[in-house]
C-alpha cells in the first residue's frame, strides 16, 4: 500500500464515530533520528489563523491507529 492509495481515506475515531479528516489533507510528524512516523497531524477548523498564519492541528499518535480499511482509517482517540 502506498500514500496515493491512502490519501482519500477518512480518519474516524472509534470511540464516538467522529470523522476527523481525510489523510490527504494531513501532515505527518516524523522522528528524523529514528526514521519513524510519530503522529498524524489533522488541520482543524479554518486551517490558518488570519493574521498569524499558524495552523492548529489535532495530533493523532501513530500507535492510536487501530485499522486501515478500504475507505477509512480507524483511530482510538479519547478527547
Amino acid at each position: 500500500m502506498n500514500l496515493e492509495e491512502l490519501k482519500n481515506r477518512i480518519i474516524v475515531n472509534i470511540n464516538n464515530g467522529e470523522k476527523l479528516g481525510v489523510l490527504g489533507n494531513c501532515d505527518l510528524k516524523i522522528d528524523e533520528k529514528q526514521g519513524k512516523i510519530e503522529a498524524v497531524l489533522i488541520p482543524q477548523g479554518k486551517a490558518r489563523k488570519f493574521f498569524s498564519g499558524e495552523v492548529e492541528y489535532l495530533t493523532i499518535p501513530w500507535d492510536s491507529i487501530v485499522k486501515i480499511g478500504m475507505d477509512t482509517i480507524m483511530v482510538n482517540l479519547e478527547k
